[in-house]
């Protein structure tokens, strides 16, 4: 009797592909740790530091704008450099900066290491999602897109808040770095384990060194004043509007540069003859704004006004991870396995992130984790129809020629978004803390019979714990001032709230526009039979 068998693959192949995609993955993490130690150690490291509010604002600064100058240069680099060595370089540059962090708490080095951090956290996220874009068939690119964003954009959003939040309270600021390094050397060692799936570069093309750095200069200046464009009251301040003129003269300079050297620029124009790209694009910004916002809203909302610690700031958003990573796999099944349109699952998404935000606008300073807890979840639900959606969407109609640069441009357009999104709502708030006080203490006067009613039965308790009664008013005076402001704050933070539902909302229909339209013309631009 002779049997027949089927040929295996060998276990090492068979294996190849999962612990290149971990890699991957785990390298990403490096990035979302790292990109998030300020949202909640901010005030430890200014007093270790001894930094002024101005000179701290570099180690955020320096981060933000060079990890959009790494989005921008990732695909030059990709085309000199092959994608595993570059993402391997650029993780373990990555790891070697934040070990160095955790032992210095001199500004101007973690300033530098900041820099350094921010443009080999873009090279690597734009090297990484490509890279998986170019070892896999289409056919398999919304779960392995599924587990890239899980990496990319769910940890930065939930897990990693809440890990930093752990070590602050538990630790201190340093072992937020300290912890980058083991997952870096996790993921170069993954990295070096397994053969490259790419084993050929891109297509090389010149690198525009004119044009990056007029691209440099304008991300910089603009990172800048949206930075602190509400701190210093935008352009009342001279630097700031000097910054502004300086980055639109680079951008407009840039742009009319892109024009005149045609497809040799840093930006394939091409791109943008995807309708699909087109309107992906459109939608990153809102949707930047949508998740950098509200993960800047919540955690602010709950140190500030409920006076949570940092521990437990971070896990208020950790279970809406598990959502998030839920609805990921739902969208990655529908359009994998069910043959479902990515843009289907955007109107969802839409809706949800809006209904989110409209329920956490009736949130009061009595609030708690439970009443805020479904607002939450919902929210990471609608990220997750949405993320991963308008990822295929933008991506899977573009070839290896102009694929990394797809990449960058849309993780620039998405993290622009959110630097938007987070000063508009940061100037929201503080002109609202200001105004709010105006009105509610134009109401508390002296002489109202409410007013004059809470002081005395205030005064009256703190005469009975001891104080003599001059002490007792002042105490209840005090006291009356610190409940308005709070509920200042409070009013707030609601109407920021309230402001991104408003963004959806209106946003919603221009962005159906945008699809109708965009498919009309590429209908149109289709040659007759």
């Amino acid at each position: 009797m002779t049997v027949i068998t089927a040929d295996a693959p060998p276990r090492g192949r068979s294996m190849a592909g999962p612990l290149f995609v971990s890699g991957i993955m785990l390298a990403a993490l490096t990035e979302a740790i790292a990109s998030t130690i300020l949202a909640l150690g901010r005030a430890d490291m200014i007093g270790d530091t001894y930094a002024t509010p101005d000179e701290f604002a570099w180690l955020d600064i320096g981060y933000t704008a060079l990890k959009l100058i790494g989005f921008m240069a990732a695909a030059g680099l990709m085309a000199r450099f092959k994608p595993r060595n570059l993402i391997l370089g650029a993780t373990l540059v990555m790891g070697g900066a934040c070990a160095i962090a955790a032992v210095t708490a001199r500004l101007d080095l973690l300033i530098v290491l900041r820099f350094v951090q921010g443009f080999s956290g873009g090279v690597l996220l734009v090297t990484g999602q490509a890279a998986i874009f170019l070892a896999y068939p289409a056919s398999r690119q919304p779960f392995l897109q599924c587990l890239f964003a899980i990496a990319a954009v769910v940890a930065p959003a939930t897990i990693a808040p809440a890990l930093e939040g752990w070590l602050l309270d538990s630790h201190s600021w340093t072992w937020i770095f300290f912890s980058v390094v083991p997952v870096a050397l996790a993921a170069a060692g993954l990295l070096i384990a397994v053969d490259d799936p790419i084993p050929e570069k891109t297509a090389q093309r010149p690198f525009d060194w004119a044009g990056f750095v007029l691209l440099a200069i304008m991300l910089l200046c603009g990172t800048y004043v949206f930075s602190q464009g509400s701190r210093w009251d935008w352009f009342e301040a001279p630097h700031l509007l000097w910054l502004a003129v300086i980055g639109a003269a680079a951008l407009l300079t840039f742009l009319g540069r892109q024009v005149l050297v045609g497809g040799r620029g840093i930006i394939d124009a091409t791109l943008f003859a995807s309708a699909d790209f087109t309107f992906a694009f459109i939608v990153s910004f809102v949707a930047g704004a949508a998740l950098f916002g509200s993960a800047f809203l919540i955690p602010s909302f709950a140190v500030s006004v409920l006076a949570f610690t940092p521990t437990d700031a971070g896990l208020l958003l950790l279970p809406s991870g598990v959502l998030f990573v839920a609805a990921l796999l739902v969208t990655a099944f529908l359009v994998q396995g069910r043959g479902v349109a990515p843009f289907a699952t955007v109107p969802f998404g839409i809706l949800m992130i809006m209904a989110s935000m409209w329920m956490l606008s009736g949130s009061s300073g009595e609030s708690g984790a439970p009443d805020m807890m479904a607002a939450i979840l919902l929210r990471g639900f609608g990220l997750g129809f949405l993320f991963l959606s308008i990822t295929l969407i933008a991506f899977g109609g573009l070839d290896k020629r102009n694929l990394a640069t797809g990449i960058g441009l849309f993780n620039s357009g998405r993290q622009l978004g959110g630097l938007m999104g987070v000063a508009g709502l940061q100037t929201l708030i503080d002109h609202g803390m200001v105004s709010n006080a105006a009105v509610i203490g134009a109401s508390v006067t002296a002489g109202t019979p409410a007013v004059v009613e809470r002081l005395a039965a205030t005064t009256a308790l703190f005469s009975a714990k001891g104080l003599d009664p001059a002490a007792a008013g002042r105490a209840a005076t005090s006291l009356l001032g610190r409940m308005v402001s709070g509920q200042s704050t409070v009013i707030a933070f609601d109407t920021a709230f309230f402001a991104v539902a408003l963004l959806f909302l209106f946003a919603a229909p221009v962005l159906v526009a945008i699809k109708i339209t965009l498919a009309k013309r590429a209908h149109r631009a289709q040659p007759e039979p």
